[in-house]
Protein backbone atom coordinates (compact mmCIF):
# COMPACT_ATOMS: atom_id res chain seq x y z
CA UNK A 1 0.00 0.00 0.00
CA UNK A 2 1.29 3.40 -1.11
CA UNK A 3 1.61 6.16 1.85
CA UNK A 4 1.13 9.87 0.57
CA UNK A 5 4.22 12.12 0.54
CA UNK A 6 4.02 15.67 2.35
CA UNK A 7 2.17 17.38 -0.91
CA UNK A 8 4.88 20.02 -2.17
CA UNK A 9 4.30 23.60 -3.27
CA UNK A 10 3.67 23.86 -7.00
CA UNK A 11 7.22 25.82 -7.52
CA UNK A 12 8.60 22.81 -5.85
CA UNK A 13 6.60 20.34 -8.20
CA UNK A 14 8.16 21.99 -11.40
CA UNK A 15 11.84 19.65 -11.14
CA UNK A 16 10.61 17.05 -8.95
CA UNK A 17 9.37 13.87 -9.03
CA UNK A 18 5.50 12.90 -8.72
CA UNK A 19 4.58 12.18 -4.89
CA UNK A 20 3.18 8.85 -6.03
CA UNK A 21 5.25 6.67 -8.27
CA UNK A 22 3.42 4.67 -10.92
CA UNK A 23 3.09 1.25 -11.07
CA UNK A 24 3.38 0.14 -7.98
CA UNK A 25 0.78 -1.90 -7.17
CA UNK A 26 -0.79 -5.37 -9.18
CA UNK A 27 -3.37 -5.56 -11.70
CA UNK A 28 -5.33 -8.10 -9.88
CA UNK A 29 -5.63 -5.94 -6.60
CA UNK A 30 -6.88 -3.25 -8.90
CA UNK A 31 -9.51 -5.25 -10.51
CA UNK A 32 -10.66 -6.66 -7.24
CA UNK A 33 -11.00 -3.34 -5.97
CA UNK A 34 -13.06 -2.04 -8.99
CA UNK A 35 -15.10 -4.59 -9.05
CA UNK A 36 -16.15 -4.41 -5.72
CA UNK A 37 -17.39 -0.63 -6.85
CA UNK A 38 -19.09 -2.04 -10.17
CA UNK A 39 -21.10 -4.27 -7.93
CA UNK A 40 -22.28 -1.54 -4.94
CA UNK A 41 -21.48 1.96 -7.10
CA UNK A 42 -25.44 3.49 -6.99
CA UNK A 43 -26.83 6.71 -7.93
CA UNK A 44 -24.82 8.46 -10.38
CA UNK A 45 -21.16 9.72 -11.26
CA UNK A 46 -21.87 12.23 -8.75
CA UNK A 47 -21.85 9.57 -5.99
CA UNK A 48 -19.49 7.14 -7.59
CA UNK A 49 -16.90 9.81 -6.96
CA UNK A 50 -17.79 9.90 -3.54
CA UNK A 51 -17.22 6.26 -3.13
CA UNK A 52 -13.70 6.46 -4.62
CA UNK A 53 -12.35 8.89 -2.74
CA UNK A 54 -13.37 6.78 0.40
CA UNK A 55 -11.81 4.06 -1.36
CA UNK A 56 -8.71 5.30 -2.71
CA UNK A 57 -7.79 8.25 -1.05
CA UNK A 58 -9.03 7.49 2.69
CA UNK A 59 -8.84 3.47 2.72
CA UNK A 60 -6.13 2.58 0.60
CA UNK A 61 -4.14 5.96 0.29
CA UNK A 62 -3.59 5.69 -3.71
CA UNK A 63 -3.46 9.11 -3.98
CA UNK A 64 -3.65 12.04 -1.47
CA UNK A 65 -7.00 14.53 -1.75
CA UNK A 66 -5.73 17.18 -3.47
CA UNK A 67 -4.36 14.76 -5.86
CA UNK A 68 -7.72 12.87 -6.33
CA UNK A 69 -9.86 16.81 -6.85
CA UNK A 70 -7.47 17.49 -9.69
CA UNK A 71 -7.66 14.12 -11.18
CA UNK A 72 -11.77 15.07 -11.15
CA UNK A 73 -11.34 18.36 -12.29
CA UNK A 74 -9.80 17.14 -15.50
CA UNK A 75 -12.21 14.41 -16.01
CA UNK A 76 -15.28 17.22 -15.23
CA UNK A 77 -13.36 19.09 -18.12
CA UNK A 78 -12.93 16.64 -20.71
CA UNK A 79 -16.30 15.03 -22.55
CA UNK A 80 -16.78 11.36 -21.38
CA UNK A 81 -18.03 9.87 -18.60
CA UNK A 82 -16.48 11.42 -15.66
CA UNK A 83 -16.54 8.53 -12.89
CA UNK A 84 -14.83 5.81 -15.61
CA UNK A 85 -12.05 8.43 -16.63
CA UNK A 86 -10.94 8.42 -13.22
CA UNK A 87 -10.91 4.87 -12.67
CA UNK A 88 -9.05 4.33 -15.52
CA UNK A 89 -6.65 7.07 -14.66
CA UNK A 90 -6.22 5.32 -10.91
CA UNK A 91 -5.96 2.20 -12.73
CA UNK A 92 -3.19 3.46 -14.61
CA UNK A 93 -1.27 5.03 -12.17
CA UNK A 94 -1.42 2.01 -10.06
CA UNK A 95 -0.88 -0.58 -12.31
CA UNK A 96 0.35 0.50 -15.89
CA UNK A 97 -1.99 0.26 -18.84
CA UNK A 98 -3.19 -3.55 -17.76
CA UNK A 99 -4.27 -1.14 -14.55
CA UNK A 100 -6.39 0.67 -16.26
CA UNK A 101 -8.27 -1.78 -18.70
CA UNK A 102 -8.65 -3.50 -15.41
CA UNK A 103 -9.98 -0.67 -13.81
CA UNK A 104 -12.31 -0.26 -16.43
CA UNK A 105 -13.71 -3.89 -16.59
CA UNK A 106 -14.61 -4.38 -13.04
CA UNK A 107 -16.66 -0.80 -12.90
CA UNK A 108 -18.31 -1.40 -15.80
CA UNK A 109 -19.42 -5.27 -16.73
CA UNK A 110 -21.41 -5.97 -13.92
CA UNK A 111 -24.04 -3.29 -15.28
CA UNK A 112 -23.48 -4.09 -18.70
CA UNK A 113 -24.15 -7.93 -18.05
CA UNK A 114 -27.72 -6.89 -16.35
CA UNK A 115 -28.63 -4.81 -19.23
CA UNK A 116 -27.96 -7.31 -21.65
CA UNK A 117 -29.97 -9.81 -19.64
CA UNK A 118 -32.45 -7.34 -19.43
CA UNK A 119 -32.53 -6.63 -23.23
CA UNK A 120 -32.68 -10.31 -23.44
CA UNK A 121 -36.07 -10.57 -21.70
CA UNK A 122 -37.17 -7.71 -24.05
CA UNK A 123 -36.30 -9.27 -27.26
CA UNK A 124 -37.57 -12.97 -26.18
CA UNK A 125 -40.86 -11.81 -24.06
CA UNK A 126 -42.88 -9.96 -27.11
CA UNK A 127 -45.59 -8.52 -24.60
CA UNK A 128 -42.95 -7.15 -21.81
CA UNK A 129 -42.08 -4.52 -24.24
CA UNK A 130 -45.76 -3.33 -23.83
CA UNK A 131 -46.40 -4.50 -20.06
CA UNK A 132 -47.33 -1.47 -17.69
CA UNK A 133 -44.09 -2.22 -15.83
CA UNK A 134 -41.72 -1.42 -18.54
CA UNK A 135 -44.40 1.96 -19.05
CA UNK A 136 -44.07 3.03 -15.76
CA UNK A 137 -39.77 2.39 -16.11
CA UNK A 138 -40.20 4.98 -19.45
CA UNK A 139 -42.36 7.11 -16.83
CA UNK A 140 -39.44 7.32 -14.11
CA UNK A 141 -37.09 7.88 -17.17
CA UNK A 142 -38.71 11.28 -17.76
CA UNK A 143 -38.30 12.38 -13.82
CA UNK A 144 -34.74 10.85 -13.49
CA UNK A 145 -34.04 13.06 -17.12
CA UNK A 146 -35.97 15.90 -15.42
CA UNK A 147 -33.83 15.39 -12.18
CA UNK A 148 -30.53 15.77 -14.51
CA UNK A 149 -32.01 19.02 -16.07
CA UNK A 150 -32.53 20.12 -12.29
CA UNK A 151 -29.10 19.24 -10.73
CA UNK A 152 -26.99 20.37 -13.91
CA UNK A 153 -28.21 23.53 -14.78
CA UNK A 154 -27.67 24.39 -11.29
CA UNK A 155 -24.47 24.14 -11.18
CA UNK A 156 -23.46 24.17 -15.04
CA UNK A 157 -25.60 27.40 -15.75
CA UNK A 158 -24.70 29.50 -12.40
CA UNK A 159 -25.44 32.93 -14.16
CA UNK A 160 -27.73 34.70 -16.96
CA UNK A 161 -24.97 34.05 -19.85
CA UNK A 162 -24.85 30.65 -19.61
CA UNK A 163 -28.65 30.15 -18.99
CA UNK A 164 -29.36 32.00 -21.81
CA UNK A 165 -26.85 29.97 -23.56
CA UNK A 166 -28.62 26.60 -22.61
CA UNK A 167 -31.86 27.90 -23.72
CA UNK A 168 -30.38 29.17 -27.30
CA UNK A 169 -28.74 25.16 -27.23
CA UNK A 170 -32.37 23.59 -26.49
CA UNK A 171 -33.83 25.59 -29.38
CA UNK A 172 -31.18 25.14 -31.70
CA UNK A 173 -32.11 20.75 -31.26
CA UNK A 174 -35.70 21.03 -31.07
CA UNK A 175 -35.45 23.08 -34.86
CA UNK A 176 -32.59 20.61 -35.85
CA UNK A 177 -33.37 17.55 -34.34
CA UNK A 178 -30.19 15.41 -35.53
CA UNK A 179 -26.70 14.52 -34.75
CA UNK A 180 -25.78 17.79 -36.27
CA UNK A 181 -28.15 20.00 -34.72
CA UNK A 182 -26.61 18.27 -31.07
CA UNK A 183 -22.96 18.96 -32.49
CA UNK A 184 -23.77 22.40 -33.65
CA UNK A 185 -25.35 23.08 -30.77
CA UNK A 186 -22.05 22.02 -28.20
CA UNK A 187 -19.29 23.78 -30.77
CA UNK A 188 -21.42 26.78 -30.90
CA UNK A 189 -21.84 27.28 -27.09
CA UNK A 190 -18.13 26.21 -27.07
CA UNK A 191 -17.15 29.34 -29.23
CA UNK A 192 -19.40 31.66 -27.29
CA UNK A 193 -18.27 30.78 -24.45
CA UNK A 194 -14.78 31.60 -25.05
CA UNK A 195 -15.28 35.00 -26.27
CA UNK A 196 -17.77 36.21 -24.20
CA UNK A 197 -17.71 34.36 -20.70
CA UNK A 198 -15.46 35.74 -18.42
CA UNK A 199 -14.00 33.06 -15.49
CA UNK A 200 -11.79 33.54 -12.55
CA UNK A 201 -8.48 32.75 -12.51
CA UNK A 202 -7.60 29.64 -10.78
CA UNK A 203 -3.96 29.11 -9.21
CA UNK A 204 -1.95 25.41 -9.88
CA UNK A 205 -2.29 22.28 -7.88
CA UNK A 206 0.36 19.46 -7.17
CA UNK A 207 -0.38 16.72 -9.08
CA UNK A 208 0.53 12.93 -9.46
CA UNK A 209 2.43 10.87 -12.23
CA UNK A 210 0.30 8.80 -14.03
CA UNK A 211 3.09 6.70 -16.11
CA UNK A 212 1.36 8.41 -19.76
CA UNK A 213 4.94 10.52 -21.35
CA UNK A 214 3.73 13.26 -23.49
CA UNK A 215 4.99 11.44 -26.56
CA UNK A 216 2.11 8.61 -25.72
CA UNK A 217 -0.16 11.44 -24.85
CA UNK A 218 0.25 13.13 -28.33
CA UNK A 219 -0.42 9.93 -30.01
CA UNK A 220 -3.49 9.07 -27.89
CA UNK A 221 -4.67 12.73 -28.84
CA UNK A 222 -4.20 12.30 -32.49
CA UNK A 223 -6.09 8.85 -32.33
CA UNK A 224 -9.12 10.15 -30.88
CA UNK A 225 -9.12 12.61 -33.80
CA UNK A 226 -8.65 10.63 -36.15
CA UNK A 227 -11.72 8.38 -35.24
CA UNK A 228 -13.97 11.23 -34.17
CA UNK A 229 -13.21 12.66 -38.02
CA UNK A 230 -12.20 9.12 -39.89
CA UNK A 231 -14.85 7.03 -38.99
CA UNK A 232 -17.73 9.54 -40.74
CA UNK A 233 -15.69 9.75 -44.08
CA UNK A 234 -15.02 5.79 -43.80
CA UNK A 235 -18.97 5.44 -43.50
CA UNK A 236 -19.29 7.71 -46.66
CA UNK A 237 -17.22 6.00 -48.68
CA UNK A 238 -18.13 2.67 -47.68
CA UNK A 239 -21.57 2.24 -46.71
CA UNK A 240 -22.57 0.09 -44.11
CA UNK A 241 -25.05 0.05 -41.48
CA UNK A 242 -22.17 -1.44 -39.18
CA UNK A 243 -20.13 1.60 -39.83
CA UNK A 244 -23.46 3.62 -39.02
CA UNK A 245 -23.61 2.26 -35.51
CA UNK A 246 -20.27 2.22 -34.45
CA UNK A 247 -19.73 5.78 -35.81
CA UNK A 248 -23.18 7.00 -33.88
CA UNK A 249 -21.82 5.37 -30.87
CA UNK A 250 -17.84 6.73 -31.12
CA UNK A 251 -20.00 10.18 -31.46
CA UNK A 252 -21.80 9.99 -28.01
CA UNK A 253 -18.67 8.51 -26.45
CA UNK A 254 -16.74 11.48 -27.88
CA UNK A 255 -19.26 14.49 -27.89
CA UNK A 256 -20.53 13.89 -24.10
CA UNK A 257 -19.96 16.89 -21.51
CA UNK A 258 -21.50 17.45 -18.23
CA UNK A 259 -22.72 13.82 -17.35
CA UNK A 260 -24.13 10.35 -18.41
CA UNK A 261 -27.91 11.47 -19.02
CA UNK A 262 -25.98 13.63 -21.97
CA UNK A 263 -25.74 10.52 -23.96
CA UNK A 264 -29.57 10.15 -24.12
CA UNK A 265 -30.16 12.23 -27.35
CA UNK A 266 -27.02 11.38 -28.61
CA UNK A 267 -27.69 7.69 -29.00
CA UNK A 268 -31.64 8.06 -29.48
CA UNK A 269 -30.63 9.86 -32.93
CA UNK A 270 -27.99 6.95 -33.63
CA UNK A 271 -30.68 4.21 -33.43
CA UNK A 272 -33.91 5.33 -33.62
CA UNK A 273 -34.38 7.28 -36.74
CA UNK A 274 -32.69 4.58 -38.30
CA UNK A 275 -34.67 1.95 -37.35
CA UNK A 276 -32.38 -0.27 -35.04
CA UNK A 277 -34.16 0.36 -32.28
CA UNK A 278 -37.46 0.88 -31.40
CA UNK A 279 -38.10 4.53 -29.05
CA UNK A 280 -40.00 2.01 -27.33
CA UNK A 281 -37.49 -0.19 -25.78
CA UNK A 282 -35.45 2.52 -26.32
CA UNK A 283 -36.75 4.16 -23.28
CA UNK A 284 -37.80 1.04 -21.38
CA UNK A 285 -33.52 -0.14 -21.59
CA UNK A 286 -32.68 3.65 -20.09
CA UNK A 287 -35.17 2.93 -17.27
CA UNK A 288 -33.71 0.13 -16.44
CA UNK A 289 -30.54 1.34 -16.16
CA UNK A 290 -31.27 3.95 -13.48
CA UNK A 291 -31.53 0.69 -11.50
CA UNK A 292 -27.96 -1.04 -11.89
CA UNK A 293 -24.83 0.12 -10.02
CA UNK A 294 -21.61 1.51 -12.01
CA UNK A 295 -21.63 4.00 -15.24
CA UNK A 296 -24.60 5.31 -16.87
CA UNK A 297 -22.75 4.68 -20.21
CA UNK A 298 -23.22 0.79 -20.11
CA UNK A 299 -26.67 1.66 -21.76
CA UNK A 300 -25.05 1.21 -24.41
CA UNK A 301 -23.94 -2.94 -24.12
CA UNK A 302 -28.56 -2.56 -23.62
CA UNK A 303 -28.52 -1.31 -27.05
CA UNK A 304 -26.30 -3.91 -28.64
CA UNK A 305 -28.08 -6.33 -27.19
CA UNK A 306 -31.73 -5.25 -27.89
CA UNK A 307 -30.66 -3.96 -31.73
CA UNK A 308 -32.52 -5.11 -34.68
CA UNK A 309 -29.46 -4.68 -37.11
CA UNK A 310 -25.49 -5.90 -38.02
CA UNK A 311 -24.65 -5.94 -34.32
CA UNK A 312 -27.19 -7.82 -31.78
CA UNK A 313 -27.14 -9.93 -28.60
CA UNK A 314 -24.08 -10.70 -26.45
CA UNK A 315 -22.06 -9.58 -29.33
CA UNK A 316 -23.53 -6.57 -30.56
CA UNK A 317 -23.97 -5.10 -26.36
CA UNK A 318 -20.18 -5.60 -25.67
CA UNK A 319 -18.89 -4.39 -28.91
CA UNK A 320 -20.56 -1.60 -28.62
CA UNK A 321 -20.11 -1.16 -24.96
CA UNK A 322 -16.48 -0.93 -25.93
CA UNK A 323 -16.86 1.14 -28.84
CA UNK A 324 -18.44 4.22 -26.56
CA UNK A 325 -15.72 3.90 -23.60
CA UNK A 326 -12.59 4.27 -26.63
CA UNK A 327 -12.92 8.13 -26.85
CA UNK A 328 -12.93 8.32 -22.89
CA UNK A 329 -10.34 6.82 -22.69
CA UNK A 330 -7.93 8.34 -25.74
CA UNK A 331 -8.83 11.85 -24.07
CA UNK A 332 -8.48 10.97 -20.25
CA UNK A 333 -5.22 8.79 -21.00
CA UNK A 334 -3.70 11.47 -23.67
CA UNK A 335 -4.38 14.55 -21.73
CA UNK A 336 -2.97 13.21 -18.59
CA UNK A 337 0.45 14.53 -19.25
CA UNK A 338 -0.61 17.90 -20.53
CA UNK A 339 -3.64 18.87 -17.64
CA UNK A 340 -0.92 21.06 -15.56
CA UNK A 341 -0.49 23.77 -18.06
CA UNK A 342 -4.15 23.06 -19.82
CA UNK A 343 -5.93 24.04 -17.02
CA UNK A 344 -4.23 27.12 -16.34
CA UNK A 345 -5.48 28.73 -19.67
CA UNK A 346 -8.01 31.19 -18.51
CA UNK A 347 -9.63 30.98 -22.81
CA UNK A 348 -9.88 26.92 -22.66
CA UNK A 349 -11.92 27.12 -18.78
CA UNK A 350 -14.74 29.85 -20.60
CA UNK A 351 -15.08 27.94 -23.73
CA UNK A 352 -15.71 24.67 -22.14
CA UNK A 353 -18.35 26.76 -19.16
CA UNK A 354 -19.87 27.70 -22.50
CA UNK A 355 -19.74 23.66 -23.50
CA UNK A 356 -21.22 22.93 -20.11
CA UNK A 357 -24.23 25.27 -20.53
CA UNK A 358 -25.07 24.12 -24.10
CA UNK A 359 -25.53 20.48 -22.95
CA UNK A 360 -27.78 21.71 -20.54
CA UNK A 361 -30.01 22.62 -23.01
CA UNK A 362 -29.18 19.63 -25.42
CA UNK A 363 -30.59 17.67 -22.46
CA UNK A 364 -33.39 19.87 -21.83
CA UNK A 365 -34.17 19.22 -25.70
CA UNK A 366 -34.60 15.70 -24.91
CA UNK A 367 -36.46 15.72 -21.82
CA UNK A 368 -39.05 16.99 -23.92
CA UNK A 369 -38.47 14.53 -27.09
CA UNK A 370 -37.67 11.88 -26.98
CA UNK A 371 -38.44 11.06 -23.29
CA UNK A 372 -41.75 13.12 -22.36
CA UNK A 373 -43.19 12.45 -25.83
CA UNK A 374 -43.07 8.55 -25.80
CA UNK A 375 -43.64 8.38 -22.19
CA UNK A 376 -46.71 10.79 -20.74
CA UNK A 377 -49.92 10.04 -22.52
CA UNK A 378 -52.68 10.34 -19.77
CA UNK A 379 -53.08 12.10 -16.46
CA UNK A 380 -52.14 9.60 -14.22
CA UNK A 381 -48.44 9.44 -16.70
CA UNK A 382 -48.15 12.70 -15.33
CA UNK A 383 -48.57 12.10 -11.71
CA UNK A 384 -46.86 9.14 -11.64
CA UNK A 385 -43.66 11.56 -12.85
CA UNK A 386 -44.12 13.90 -10.78
CA UNK A 387 -44.21 11.31 -7.82
CA UNK A 388 -41.01 10.16 -9.16
CA UNK A 389 -39.57 13.48 -9.51
CA UNK A 390 -40.53 14.32 -5.45
CA UNK A 391 -38.97 11.23 -4.57
CA UNK A 392 -35.91 11.80 -6.57
CA UNK A 393 -35.29 16.07 -5.67
CA UNK A 394 -36.73 16.20 -2.28
CA UNK A 395 -36.91 13.34 -0.77
CA UNK A 396 -33.71 11.73 -2.25
CA UNK A 397 -34.64 8.39 -2.34
CA UNK A 398 -32.29 5.82 -4.67
CA UNK A 399 -32.82 6.16 -7.80
CA UNK A 400 -33.01 2.04 -7.82
CA UNK A 401 -36.14 2.29 -5.29
CA UNK A 402 -37.47 4.85 -7.68
CA UNK A 403 -37.29 2.56 -10.75
CA UNK A 404 -38.83 -0.69 -8.64
CA UNK A 405 -41.72 1.79 -7.69
CA UNK A 406 -42.20 3.00 -10.76
CA UNK A 407 -42.55 -0.38 -12.33
CA UNK A 408 -45.03 -1.23 -9.87
CA UNK A 409 -47.01 1.85 -10.43
CA UNK A 410 -47.17 1.41 -13.71
CA UNK A 411 -48.00 -2.55 -13.56
CA UNK A 412 -51.14 -1.22 -11.30
CA UNK A 413 -52.09 1.64 -13.83
CA UNK A 414 -52.19 -0.65 -16.70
Amino acid sequence: MNHPSPVSTPAETQGAEPAFAPGSGSVWEVLLAFLKLGLTSFGGPVAHLGYFRTEFVGRRQWLDDRSYSDLVALCQFLPGPASSQVGMALGMQRAGWPGALAAWLGFTLPSALLLIAFAFGITQFSGLAESGAVHGLKVVAVAVVAQAVWGMAGSLCPDKPRAALAILAALLTLVLPSALGQVGAIVASGLIGWRLLKLPHQEPVPHVGYGVSRRTGVALLMLFVVLLLGLPLLQALMPSATLVVVEGFYRAGALVFGGGHVVLPLLQSSVVPAGFVSNADFLAGYGAAQAVPGPLFTFAAYLGAVMQGPLTGWVGGLVLLAVIFVPAALLVLGALPFWDALRQRDAVRAAMAGVNAGVVGLLLSALYDPVWTSAIHSREDFGLALVAFGLLVYARVSPVIVVVLGALAGWALS
